[in-house]
């Protein structure tokens, strides 16, 4: 019920045309509103600023502040309806409890300060009054909106409830209320984007240096990601920007938590609170309306990782509702045809994967053969029908807990087989031990049963069948040993397996290891009263504690002891890769939520016993393991588990540690792709998806097993064995030659520590690898190959002297000749280098030769770019400077184009060698052609620059460089200005000093009487040609261009009849074009 209208504004929130009358008055009475915030309230409404962006090529300043203003919601009542649910207090009342009221306090007791608006993000701080005697708390509040909706809001006060703080709220209301108060500017890429690059280095390191203990392990990543060219951040354009508003595709809709709302729904289901089922239907049911699921499905586009993940959880936490042991007949029968219903809608989601619904039960004996021939090697399991997110849930209806063997279980933890009497006395249902098993149906659907009894609150219940399916678990691994020892010869043999586990247990939908893990756990955390006891360790930096907690009747064991084995069973477990994208981040995923859970153990003696134990059996677990001897091709690789097991065992067993990392090293998709020592297909960066469609997370894959690679190599350092054992492994797994040279880059670092020793194996190791990656992108060139071979010269600098000659003497095998000639032998000379190695004369001198050897051999095998360096480096040498110089010439007649020779002509000059300055200009004159219309011709520079050095050395060089200009040049300008250049001064000096003319030379006498004759008859053949396709709009250039040839035609002693009779011959060729011949007699007579 809304308030009286006269209450309105005390406490009631204002509906969207009271606001926008407010802020209409504040514009001033009877004022209409302006164009521009009438056009940017409809665009805030319901364009992404993505697609204004997109539509116009450039939005105005000022356009984009209306926009970004007008994109926070105007209405008070969502605000309200967001954060207490639409609640209303009885007229008259206010309840103190409803966020909206509690905010509403705050805000008209003026806690609110420090607004800020930053494009489509809200921040502010609020204070809140603490307990008596106590001080006041303050608490940072930020929103993200866009279209007048929310989108997403944190607050500092941590609340874990359904819906919006009261802090959020306070801060909305200030924002819709004062408006206008409120400091706004343009999203922060803009305000980038006008920095320079020195501003953009002062501003990210004040931004580090102010927040460094909290963004600078981020800021390290984030830059050796952007260092990296395979990386993924590189693969996108452009990078997020927090303030700018959604993107066209992104969703647009209020944000509700939803992790907060399946906690909640959990909670209540562990209370056994019947609303936790009454807001499971209406929490499926809303988001069952997304309008954007249909769109989804027309497009055959896949949804979004934020949906996706919450559609996944929905169906688990509906197996956990179906599954529920206390319920009534007729509450499962009515959900079951809830979910029937809604299972049988076209927009309803499908589950992601290949996961079987119908996998093969748990069994003690259950030993699939590894060498079986009748299951193909890409054989995975596959399901046929449409499987929904709710498939397992109506599974589990056909489940229930009435299983006497079962309910023995559950009932305590001394069932035994003496216990059983006439019901359940199966001996296969326990194990040697006489600890009972779980046996008959899919691994994950037990592990189902213990995530049910714990959401349901029977904690107890849950640990007793963990035990029991674990027990399950290990009887069934030892015969599975036991068959792969008797089949062992025969399939190390064939060198392949099958994957003998149906489906993998890691990423799948129902988390069955997870569940395992997180029951176990649950069970050994310490109390929090236990963890107060360290007061020096605030509630934000507090570590999760565990205990070891004895498992009844199992003497010697502990729940956390469990948790660890199952991990690791479920993380070493080999399996195929899923099929689709989001499947496959699945497993990414859930691999590492489960090793961050096993990071927060402390391992003690106990544990690492256990870690031994376990590693060891992966290692011999055959086809059961992912770290078995031989692995089917499409296998998901073990690294991150690897990485995990290698740093916990390195401490107490190194060689285990290393044998372990070693084996799991292995990428076999690659390895069956790319026969040995055939490069990467794309050098620098990872594989690419068309070449393996299913495997999405390909990239991702190869630097997880770069990672575990560079783990052991820092681990190894001093150690000369393990180092060059792990150098093999790296060299025969790793195809990546990107990879490469950050494995390559990090072993440098970590051999070259500041202030002590280099470590000169790591050294060598690294240097091996870079020669590697040189050998590998040999032949494919990149901006990043100049990068790699400076690095690796510095690399070879480090070692010493030898290693810099031995790559200057191998380089065909490593450079092109433009890399060795310009980066490995200038930087292998450089004074810094020579510093840095401090060598004797002779050994300076000898890394010099091989050096100037290298540049020759450059210049013999690519003169075109590598002459010139090679005369550089060459200058301190004589005799290798002759024979630079003399490659020059014999390239000169093999083709060595005209520009190359013009550059290298000026260096001669530049040296004081004039005269093979002079022979090198001949030489490219000679190749030169330069047509009567290319007066613009990039060569005109050097044609100038060659006939002023052949004038400055004397009238013979001048005689001998004439014909060569009338046989290359053809363009009457150019002619004629050479010509005016010559007659200027007298020639210069010659080769012996002495000056050979007094005066200038004369332009109708020889030698430069020639190259008149050839710039008139250049002029006559011009006119032609143009006036052969001329039209009136070029008549006004023709006309000064003859003007341009009687100055030419003057130079000579008949000059002014040549001129005429050459004009009166046009006039009668060209007597049709009336308008031109009047032009040339107004201009010439």
């Amino acid at each position: 019920m809304d308030p009286p209208a006269a209450k309105r504004s005390r406490g009631s929130p204002a509906g969207p045309e009271e606001r926008d009358a407010g802020a209409g008055a504040a514009r001033g009475r009877g004022r209409p509103e302006a164009l521009l915030d009438l056009s940017a309230k409809r665009v805030a409404e319901s364009w992404a600023f993505e697609q204004v962006e997109e539509r116009f090529s450039r939005v105005p300043e000022p356009v984009q502040k209306r926009i970004v203003f007008w994109s926070f919601p105007r209405s008070e009542r969502e605000i309200c309806m967001y954060s207490s649910l639409g609640y209303q207090p009885p007229e008259g009342e206010q309840d103190a409890r409803v966020p909206f009221t509690r905010g509403l306090h705050l805000l008209q007791s003026g806690a609110v300060d420090r607004v800020l608006q930053v494009g489509f993000h809200l921040s502010g701080n609020v204070r809140e009054p603490g307990a008596p005697g106590e001080p006041e708390h303050l608490y940072h509040v930020s929103i993200s909106f866009d279209r007048c909706k929310i989108t997403s809001v944190s607050c500092g006060c941590d609340n874990r409830d359904l819906f919006y703080c009261a802090h959020v709220v306070a801060l909305s209301l200030y924002r819709i209320r004062h408006a206008r108060q409120v400091e706004l500017r343009l999203p922060i890429s803009e305000t980038l984007s006008q920095m320079n690059r020195d501003q953009l280095q002062k501003f990210v390191q004040y931004l580090i240096s102010a927040h460094h203990t909290e963004v600078l392990p981020t800021a390290q990543r984030l830059a050796d990601e952007i260092l990296l060219l395979g990386s993924e951040i590189n693969l996108v354009h452009g990078a997020p920007d927090p303030t700018a508003g959604a993107g066209i595709e992104d969703a647009n809709c209020w944000h509700l938590d939803e992790e907060q709302i399946q906690e909640q729904v959990r909670e209540m289901l562990r209370m056994r609170d019947s609303n936790g089922a009454r807001m499971l239907i209406l929490m499926t049911e809303q988001f069952l309306q997304d309008p954007r699921l249909a769109l989804w499905r027309q497009q055959g586009a896949g949804m979004t990782d934020k949906c996706r993940q919450l559609w996944d959880e929905l169906g688990a936490l509906w197996v956990c509702v179906i599954l529920s042991p206390h319920c009534k007949p007729e509450e499962r029968a009515g959900w079951l045809q809830l979910l029937g219903t809604w299972d049988k809608l076209d927009v309803c989601p499908l589950e992601e994967g290949n996961y079987s619904f119908d996998g093969p039960s748990l069994q003690p004996t259950m030993a699939p053969s590894p060498g079986s021939e009748e299951q193909d090697e890409g054989e995975v399991a596959v399901t046929g029908s449409r499987h929904t997110v709710f498939g397992r849930a109506l599974q589990a209806g056909d489940l229930h807990w009435e299983d006497p063997h079962l309910q023995r279980i559950l009932a305590g933890d001394s069932y035994s087989p003496s216990l059983t009497g006439t019901v359940g006395g199966d001996k296969s249902a326990f194990d040697p031990q006489g600890r009972p098993l779980w046996l008959g149906e899919p691994f994950p659907t037990a592990c189902a049963r213990v995530d049910t009894l714990r959401a349901h609150g029977y904690p107890r219940q849950a640990l007793r069948l963990a035990g029991a399916i674990i027990n399950t678990l290990r009887l069934q691994r030892r015969h599975q040993l036991e068959s792969y020892k008797q089949q062992k010869k025969e399939l190390l043999q064939k060198g392949a397996t099958c994957i003998t586990n149906p489906e993998g247990w890691v990423g799948h939908p129902l988390d069955p290891i997870g569940c395992l893990c997180r029951a176990l756990l649950e069970a050994c955390r310490l109390e929090e009263e236990t963890l107060s006891l360290y007061p020096d360790s605030g509630p934000e930096k507090r570590k999760v504690a565990y205990q070891h907690v004895p498992v009844p009747g199992s003497p010697g064991e502990s729940y956390l002891a469990l948790a660890l084995e199952v991990a690791l069973l479920g993380l070493g477990q080999q399996r195929a890769l899923p099929e689709g994208l989001y499947a496959q981040d699945k497993v990414v995923r859930n691999e590492e939520q489960l090793l961050a859970l096993l990071e927060e153990v402390d391992l003690d003696e106990r544990l690492v016993q256990v870690l031994r134990k376990q590693a060891g059996l992966l290692l011999e677990g055959g086809p059961f393991s992912g770290f078995g001897e031989v692995l089917f091709r499409e296998s998901v690789p073990m690294h991150t588990c690897a990485r995990y097991l290698f740093t916990a065992l390195l401490p107490h067993d190194p060689d285990l540690a290393y044998r372990l990392a070693l084996r799991a090293m292995r990428l076999p998709v690659l390895e069956t792709a790319l026969p040995a020592g055939e490069p990467h297909p794309t050098p620098l960066d990872s594989i690419p998806s068309n070449r393996f469609p299913r495997w999405f997370i390909l990239g991702h894959l190869e630097t997880r097993q770069c990672e575990l690679a560079s783990a052991m190599l820092t681990a190894a350092k001093g150690d000369p064995k393990w180092l060059h054992v792990v150098l093999g492994s790296i060299q025969q797994n790793i195809h990546s030659p990107a990879l490469l040279f950050k494995l390559a880059q990090d072993a440098c670092k970590t051999a070259t520590p500041a202030g002590a020793p280099p470590d000169s194996t790591l050294l060598g190791i690294a240097l091996e690898l870079g020669l590697q990656v040189m050998r590998m992108t040999l032949n494919t060139m990149t901006w990043r190959r100049r990068e790699m071979v400076r690095w690796l010269v510095s690399c070879a600098t480090e070692i010493g002297p030898q290693a810099l000659m031995n790559i200057m003497q191998n380089w065909y095998s490593l450079f092109t000749p433009v890399e060795a000639a310009t980066i490995v032998a200038v930087t292998g000379t450089t004074h810094a280098t020579l510093m840095r190695l401090q060598l004797d004369t002779a050994r300076r001198e000898e890394l010099w030769a091989c050096a100037r050897t290298l540049a020759l051999q450059c210049a013999m095998k690519d003169p075109q770019n590598c002459a010139l360096p090679a005369l550089t480096l060459c200058e301190k040498n004589h005799a290798a400077f002759e024979a630079a110089y003399q490659i020059v010439l014999d390239a000169a007649a093999g083709g060595l184009g005209h520009a190359h020779l013009f550059t290298v002509a000026r260096y001669m000059e530049h040296r004081g060698l004039p005269l093979r300055a002079y022979k090198l200009a001949t030489l490219a004159l000679a190749q030169l052609s330069i047509a009567f219309n290319q007066d613009s011709h990039p060569a005109v520079n050097d044609v100038l620059w060659a006939c002023s050095l052949s004038h400055s050395l004397g009238r013979h060089e001048l005689s001998a460089i004439v014909p060569l200009i009338i046989r290359s040049i053809h363009c009457a300008p150019m002619l004629s200005d050479i010509l005016r250049r010559w007659t200027l001064s007298a020639p210069g000096l010659g080769p012996l000093g002495a000056r050979r003319a007094a005066k200038p030379l004369g332009a109708d006498r020889a030698p430069l009487c020639q190259l008149l004759d050839a710039a008139v008859a250049a002029y006559i053949t011009t006119s032609h040609s143009r006036l052969t396709h001329i039209s009136p709009r070029h008549y006004g250039d023709f006309i000064e261009f003859l003007g341009k040839a009687r100055e030419t035609f003057l130079l000579a002693p008949d000059g002014h009849l040549q001129f005429a009779q050459f004009l009166e011959n046009l006039k009668q060729t060209y007597k049709g074009k009336k308008k031109l011949m009047l032009l040339v007699r107004e201009r010439f007579g």
